[in-house]
């Protein structure tokens, strides 16, 4: 019981931290969600010029996929990380060296900042847009519990799946002097197969396939779908346990491949 206490006053501080740091630029706030209500108008728009002449888009109609979009848009926030910058500017600065003598797990230490920055985005960013969403646009949500259950668990399991990939991918950051590169690469590719764009229930088969392959869509496009009935709940716990698979696997090989890159750093700065 004393280590725990002692974990959680130590975990607890850094979730206070992170979420006093995002307070701290209240500006920030305001753009992004200036930011991002205009891009709500704008999908809704494109998809409905999308359907201007058509009933259906891959077997969907308009009104599931403008409600897929809105959600989608409202969630994609707080899946938006991009471990790769910190790790890089933590080396480039030197302060790397300071993290690796502190007396915590340095994975554990980062994903519970992410973690509580993601649940407090939750309350002061995906709540107004929500609000505006459904108001300006009609988005609907579902009135069954289980739907929203089955989304929460979804939705955790799939970003701590993000996370796990994110932590293995900013390790190519020892190997690197720079690492806007590999981020912007990451963000391409996330953009897309996260399914922020459009449901990957739309893709030809082979791209469907391939996004398989990639644990973007585990973050997003799997919970959202949840949430807005393209995947029935009969199928939500499939869903779950692919995910669960994921985070196994992932999570051995961000341990391991930490261990291995974090031989190779070079302090950059100081």
């Amino acid at each position: 019981m004393r280590s725990l206490r002692r974990y959680w006053r130590v975990y607890s501080a850094f979730a206070a931290n992170a979420v006093k740091l995002m307070m701290a630029y209240s500006v920030w706030f305001w753009v992004e969600l200036l930011g991002q209500i205009f891009m709500l108008i704008i999908f809704v728009y494109f998809w409905k010029a999308v359907y201007a002449n058509t009933e259906t888009v891959s077997g969907m109609r308009a009104a599931e996929t403008l409600n897929y979009i809105l959600i989608a848009q409202i969630v994609a926030p707080l899946v938006r990380w991009s471990l790769i910058l910190d790790i890089g500017g933590a080396i480039r600065q030197g302060t790397v060296a300071i993290e690796f003598t502190r007396p915590v797990d340095f994975q554990a230490r980062w994903y519970v900042e992410w973690t509580s920055q993601m649940l407090f985005q939750a309350i002061r960013l995906a709540l107004p847009l929500g609000a505006v969403a459904m108001i300006c646009f009609g988005l609907r949500l579902p009135a069954d519990p289980a739907v929203w259950g089955y989304f929460i668990v979804s939705f955790l399991l799939g970003n701590a799946v993000l996370f796990c990939f994110d932590w293995a991918f900013a390790c190519l950051a020892f190997y690197t002097t720079e690492a806007w590169g590999l981020h912007i690469l990451r963000e391409g590719v996330a953009a897309f197969f996260s399914g922020a764009l459009l449901p990957l229930q739309m893709l030809p088969g082979w791209l469907q396939k391939g996004a398989a392959f990639l644990p973007f869509g585990q973050a997003l496009n799997a919970p959202v779908s949840i949430l807005t009935g393209i995947t029935p709940v009969s199928q939500a716990p499939a869903v779950i346990g692919t995910q669960l698979i994921w985070l196994v696997g992932l999570f051995l090989f961000s341990r391991f491949f930490f261990g291995v890159a974090s031989r190779k750093v070079t302090v950059q700065g100081g």
